[in-house]
């Protein structure tokens, strides 16, 4: 009998977690790593388990909180990086005889670490249902969400500055220097200047929806499945 209280006991979903060793868990490396955990976590509270959110120490949430931030950096880096070589020398000069589904294809390159983060980010909607699952999808999101609006209002600073300053006696003055080419290259920024502030606008608009769209999916979500809960209980006392 004492057996078989000792395996039921094992098996049962709602007896409590006791973590002997807190040297041996293993930091979340990066946004993979954590959405993997995060699912760890949903797999236990979907079960019943009631975990208070002090499960989650702190150090744990400032983990999350340092993803976030490090994923939102090297997206907003990657496009910093890749959008002017597509957008002002690629698409406006080497592929400008291209259909529209090659600028459409070679236009979104860029784009594409933004839009993969932002997929996998929203995709943790689905288990924001406890104490733990809950903390640690908000300390990831917000993380990153703050890395994204900072990041965007510096790329818009930066391209209404180069806007302001490339004026044609600037651009000529910058262009002189190079004296064999300096028609060629005056003619070329001077193409450019009439896009910056649009791409600047619709890089920054994509950043910050980015930002947004994650903290949207969860939270409609998580009211969606709040809204079936009470219909639930309402038909059951019915």
């Amino acid at each position: 009998m004492a057996r078989d209280r000792e395996s039921r006991g094992a098996n049962d979903t709602n007896a409590p977690i006791i973590t002997t060793d807190g040297g041996r868990i293993e930091r979340p490396r990066n946004l993979l790593s954590a959405i993997s955990e995060i699912q760890q976590f949903y797999v236990i509270e979907s079960k019943g388990q009631n975990i208070p959110a002090e499960f989650l120490t702190l150090e744990r949430t400032i983990d999350f909180f340092k993803i976030g931030v490090k994923s939102g950096f090297h997206e907003g880096l990657a496009l910093v990086l890749l959008f002017p070589v597509f957008h002002l020398y690629l698409l406006p000069f080497v592929f400008e005889h291209l259909d529209w589904s090659g600028q459409l294809f070679f236009g979104a390159i860029p784009y594409l670490p933004l839009i993969i983060n932002t997929a996998m980010c929203s995709y943790l909607s689905r288990y924001f249902v406890g104490n733990i699952t809950r903390k640690g999808v908000n300390s990831l999101l917000t993380g990153r969400a703050l890395s994204l609006l900072l990041k965007a209002f510096l790329v818009y600073v930066l391209y209404l500055l180069a806007d302001r300053l490339a004026t044609p006696e600037n651009v000529w003055r910058m262009a002189s220097r190079w004296m064999s080419h300096a028609r060629e290259i005056y003619e070329g920024m001077m193409t450019i200047r009439p896009h910056l502030l649009p791409l600047a606008t619709r890089s920054t608009l994509l950043m910050v929806l980015a930002a947004v769209f994650p903290y949207g999916s969860v939270y409609l979500l998580d009211c969606w499945q709040r809204y079936r809960v009470r219909r639930n209980a309402r038909r059951i006392t019915a």
